[in-house]
């Protein structure tokens, strides 16, 4: 679950990570009202789940009052497209209103989940406000990577170390190295996957303050964090992928025209490998997972048909846990419920397969059954290229 930038300041505050002065409006009054308290120059921040806010016009500065609520008005209630929004862009229903730092460095610092580590990882650049994806790419030697020991936390001398890679010293390396023990101490209680400050500004004065700052948390931890659980915004998803959030289905739009269906996160991503090899594009992933119900097969199933840039739908089930009749009777059940206009290429192996099969082959309804996934994943491109393919 991912959180809006102030309320991830929120969080960090509690930890006693600095922040800039500032509160959250939903209206040009509010936004007004912010900056006189500030009593000096703001910067107004769109709050939408997506990066490369400045770049798309998102973030504003503010010398008064009045021009505080004539850029809240320009940003709320309209859609703001970046480059992590796609061209629908995401409405801004709140704006962060924050007093304007002095800055004069600024840096990153993050947190992450490594895989290849299996433990935490600290990541450091004294190149700030930049994209770290990028900047780890084409200049590594500015990025350090510290690993955390799950046993032994962050020790002394890795903290001085990642102060020194930002070009820290003295008080600003005190502060920095107690910044980080307080990141990971915010990271490891919140259950969190990734805590991002980006920039993290030095300021003219030596004080260090966290500018911005994103946190993704684990889902399957939630329960443990009510609080945390309460920030989540509906607002910020796709009508669909609530829907699939509410079925306990996993729903991501992507922006191809072969819609996939499957069961386990693997077996999604090989389907959505094998239709780019065959030359197509996935529209999607959505992975109804191991103990699903009919009933959230038949809601799975109307959530992928219903997109009306998907030109075929490819269904791959292994029927491990799940049993292939069952999804087959979701599936029959969501078609004759809902009807379906684009063809469908299914793929199943494993526990009732046979049955499954034969269920679908009884319904009457014009599915293509393949033998193998290489085999589906061709067959659903080529109908959706013959179905008027292309988002």
């Amino acid at each position: 679950m991912r959180i809006h930038e102030y309320q991830a300041k929120q969080v960090l505050a509690g930890f006693g990570i600095p922040v800039p002065r500032g509160e959250v409006a939903s209206s040009p009054v509010e936004a007004r009202a912010i900056a006189e308290k500030l009593t000096g120059p703001v910067v107004l921040k769109a709050q939408i789940h997506a990066g490369g806010r400045r770049k798309a016009g998102g973030i504003i500065k503010a010398s008064t009052p009045a021009e505080a609520a004539s850029a809240a008005t320009r940003l709320l209630g309209r859609p703001l497209v970046t480059a992590q929004t796609g061209p629908e862009g995401r409405v801004v229903r709140r704006i962060l209103v924050e007093e304007v730092l002095d800055v004069a460095r600024e840096l990153y610092v993050g947190l992450t989940l490594s895989r290849e580590a299996a433990c935490i990882v600290l990541l450091v650049s004294p190149r700030g406000g930049v994209d770290i994806e990028a900047l780890a790419v084409n200049e590594p030697d500015l990025v350090l990577r510290e690993p955390i020991s799950p046993t032994g936390g962050l020790l002394p001398a890795q903290a001085e170390r990642a102060a020194a890679a930002l070009g820290l010293v003295g008080d600003a390396s005190a502060q920095a190295v107690k910044l980080f023990t307080s990141l990971v101490r915010a990271f490891e209680t919140t259950d969190a996957s990734l805590i991002e400050i980006n920039p993290l500004v030095l300021t003219a004065g030596g004080t260090l303050v966290a500018a911005d700052a994103k946190m993704d948390f684990d889902d399957n931890g939630l329960p443990r964090h009510p609080d945390i659980r309460d920030l989540f915004d509906p607002d910020e998803m796709l009508p669909e992928e609530l829907e699939a959030a509410r079925a306990g289905l996993s729903f991501i739009r992507l922006d191809g025209d072969v819609g996939c269906m499957v069961n386990g996160a693997g077996l999604a991503m090989a389907t959505m490998d094998l239709i780019a090899i065959a030359g197509g594009r996935p529209a999607n992933f959505l992975d109804v997972g191991g103990g699903v119900t009919e009933e959230a097969v038949s809601k799975a199933f109307t959530i992928l048909t219903s997109d009306p840039g998907v030109r075929s739908a490819l269904v791959n089930i292994f029927g491990g846990i799940v049993r292939c009749d069952l999804v087959a009777q979701g599936i029959v059940r969501a078609a004759l419920d809902r009807g379906v206009h684009i063809p469908v290429v299914t793929r199943m192996e494993g526990t009732n397969v046979e049955l499954g099969r034969k269920i679908l082959a009884d319904s009457g309804l014009l599915f293509t059954t393949a033998p193998d996934m290489e085999a589906a994943a061709r067959e659903a491109v080529h109908l959706a290229r013959e179905h008027g393919g292309g988002r």
